[in-house]
């Protein structure tokens, strides 16, 4: 009987060791992206790229040569959750370990309250997006310059950050700008409230405007801000 019970006492301590072994060098529940396939990563990303249009599709005026009757925009917002996925898929494609991968995701969140990756491709006209263009970000319905919404500030450098791609390869006929933006107003006040459920980007264009919107993820309310 002694026997018997020093086994089982053996067998006992094998199965603790096995789960803590797994438990130590296995990805916790935070770092479950790490676990996910090409094929989930992708589809995280592509939930967060909107399309849309900055003038009339109706619009063949073409008054001033120097400018497009209509651009093409294209935006994603790069929330934690984007910014996992494009991680996960560098990971799978370089051959990362998961500490490499890791790393990736806080290089990416280290870079400001949160980012929006916004493609342009102007249509006819000259084909070039001018250097005043606006955009801002702000709860649906929010105009910009209201205290509700908060302008944009484009960081070229950030197309550096790999945790900050997205999950699609470059599209050669849209220019690309990284926007970042704070998620609370200089009073503290955050930029998307409880029972704001919808955020927007206004972009204007010379006199044209266009809009894209998305529902607003829980882990951007969440966020802490970035110092």
């Amino acid at each position: 009987m002694k026997a018997v019970a020093i086994v089982e006492a053996f067998c006992v301590f094998l199965a603790t060791a096995t789960v803590l072994g797994q438990q130590r060098s296995g990805p916790s529940s935070a770092d479950n992206y790490l676990t996910w396939t090409s094929a989930q990563a992708q589809r995280i990303g592509r939930g967060a790229r909107v399309n849309g249009r900055v003038g009339s599709a109706f619009d063949f005026r073409v008054v001033h040569t120097e400018r497009s009757y209509n651009y093409k925009l294209r935006a994603t917002w790069l929330t934690p959750e984007v910014i996992r996925a494009s991680a996960r898929l560098t990971q799978l494609t370089d051959g990362l370990s998961n500490d490499q991968t890791q790393a990736l995701v806080a290089e990416a969140e280290a870079v400001a309250d949160t980012v929006l990756m916004v493609e342009i491709d102007p249509r006819e006209g000259s084909g070039v997006v001018p250097l005043d263009w606006t955009a801002s970000l702000g709860p649906r319905g929010s105009q910009p310059g209201e205290p509700a919404s908060i302008n944009r500030k484009n960081v070229p450098g950030l197309r550096q950050v790999r945790g900050l791609r997205g999950v699609f390869r470059r599209d050669y006929t849209y220019e690309v700008f990284w926007l970042v933006f704070p998620l609370s107003h200089e009073s503290g006040d955050p930029l998307f409230a409880q029972g704001v459920s919808e955020a927007e980007l206004v972009v204007r264009i010379y006199d044209k405007e266009g809009r894209v919107k998305w529902a607003v993820p829980d882990s951007i309310r969440g966020r802490q801000p970035v110092r």
